[in-house]
């Protein structure tokens, strides 16, 4: 029998099997995973997963109802003033998450089955808030695995100790310049040195010699100002030990910004068809030098849908990171968004064009507990809708009085609309 007719948890046949992680087709037909393999993504039983096939494999996506990160935002207030950040282009308030706020979340987080990954961050600098350490320890105590980005300039030896004995899993520092001049011409107000010297002492203070805690990542926002200086960050992220890496694109927010993005070209090649009858080019591994990266380069852009050594090199168009990780962002003052670009209304420019994104909010941490805010109805049928993602092509159209805002699209879509976010392309990129 090879019709998948249900997803159905039973332990596998043997052990052998368990620890391999096979699944298998029982006497019904049915796909059987690993117990183990189920509960990690959130496929229990009656749940609905969305199947997509892929050349000789089979996805499984997340389900919706699967909560697996929550995103929290300690402060939407920050000590720099970055160029490229969301606060240059709104009129929203600054605040602190409240204790209160804060304990509505523990609360929440404490009645859940499954404990999701927690990342402290949003549009603020989070160790602007004098209580994230403290709340850090407290979410690690409930078992969950937690992050944090920050800017690293408040990174002194107190607050990377707290940091250390909190147990912070990963630690994200957001680093757009390999030179104090560089470096200071995209995050305004902050030095090179001193942020790294913070990164070498927390390096030097954590526990464990194999697995040391918290790993280092290394955020870049690439824009025509520091793309040369890709390179050398991560060469230096190397020497700080940094086992993670993750570079985004550049979202402007104000009108001079536009002239720095890097995928002006990228967006008009994005094409709106189905990858199928997108020509394909299937490249093996090989040296990248000066013998074959012009004729490489030329692939790469040529337009087919390029895989190399097995894997799509373009990614892919019309999926949303946040809904398929099974994230929910939560906002200083307990605001609940389907992700954190949609927790504070601000200004982008698009194809030349202002676009406003408001802001989406589905309830409060304070009014509901985080599993009804996460199962209600009108919600769950978004996610489900952002995950077929029947959104127009507004990221490469852009043409109609409809994409300056995300109140709705020409195909009847209402508020909010998805198909003008970055985001969903692979353009923007969050760690």
């Amino acid at each position: 029998m090879t019709a998948i007719d249900a997803i159905r948890l039973e332990p596998t046949p043997n052990a052998d099997f368990r620890q391999a992680e096979w699944a298998y087709v029982d006497d019904e037909g049915r796909l059987v995973l690993p117990p183990e393999v189920a509960a990690k993504f959130g496929l229990t039983p009656g749940s609905r997963a969305r199947l997509d096939e892929n050349g000789n494999g089979l996805r499984v996506h997340r389900p919706c109802t699967h909560l697996a990160k929550l995103y929290i935002e300690p402060t939407n207030a920050c000590n720099l003033d970055c160029v490229t950040c969301f606060r240059n282009a709104w009129d929203g308030a600054l605040g602190r998450m409240s204790d209160a706020t804060f304990q509505a979340i523990l609360d929440g987080l404490a009645e859940l089955d499954t404990m999701p990954d927690v990342y402290f961050g949003g549009i603020g600098e989070p160790l602007y808030h004098q209580r994230t350490t403290e709340w850090i320890a407290q979410v690690k105590a409930l078992g969950a695995r937690v992050e944090m980005i920050t800017n690293g300039t408040m990174l002194t030896e107190k607050r990377s100790r707290q940091l250390v004995d909190a147990g912070l899993d990963l630690l994200w520092v957001s680093i757009d310049g390999a030179t104090p001049e560089s470096y200071a011409d995209v995050r305004l107000g902050a030095e090179l040195p001193k942020v790294l010297a913070n990164l070498r002492r927390l390096r030097s203070l954590r526990r464990g010699f194999y697995l040391p805690k918290p790993e280092i990542g290394i955020a870049f926002v690439a824009m025509k100002r520091n793309i040369n200086d890709l390179p050398k960050v991560m060469k230096l992220a190397r020497s700080l030990g940094a086992g993670h890496f993750s570079v985004s694109n550049l979202m402007p927010v104000t009108p001079d910004m536009q002239d720095e993005v890097l995928y002006a070209k990228t967006l008009r090649s994005v094409a709106y068809i189905p990858a199928s009858r997108v020509p394909h080019l299937s490249l093996p591994k090989m040296d990248f030098d000066e013998t074959t990266r012009d004729a490489l380069f030329q692939a790469f852009n040529s337009g087919y849908n390029v895989s190399y050594a097995g894997n799509n090199w373009g990614g892919a168009n019309d999926v949303c990171d946040y809904i398929e990780s099974g994230s929910m962002s939560i906002s200083w003052n307990g605001d609940v968004s389907p992700c954190w670009p949609l927790m504070h209304t601000h200004i982008g420019y698009l194809n030349g064009k202002e676009r406003k994104s408001i802001r989406h909010v589905v309830g409060n941490v304070r009014h509901a507990s985080l599993r009804d805010l996460w199962l209600d109805p009108e919600y769950l049928a978004y996610r489900e809708r952002v995950q077929s993602f029947a959104f127009p092509p507004c990221t490469f159209c852009g043409g109609c009085d409809l994409s300056v805002a995300n109140g709705e699209d020409c195909l009847g879509n209402q508020f909010p609309v998805c198909g003008g976010c970055l985001w969903a392309q692979g353009v923007a990129r969050c760690p």
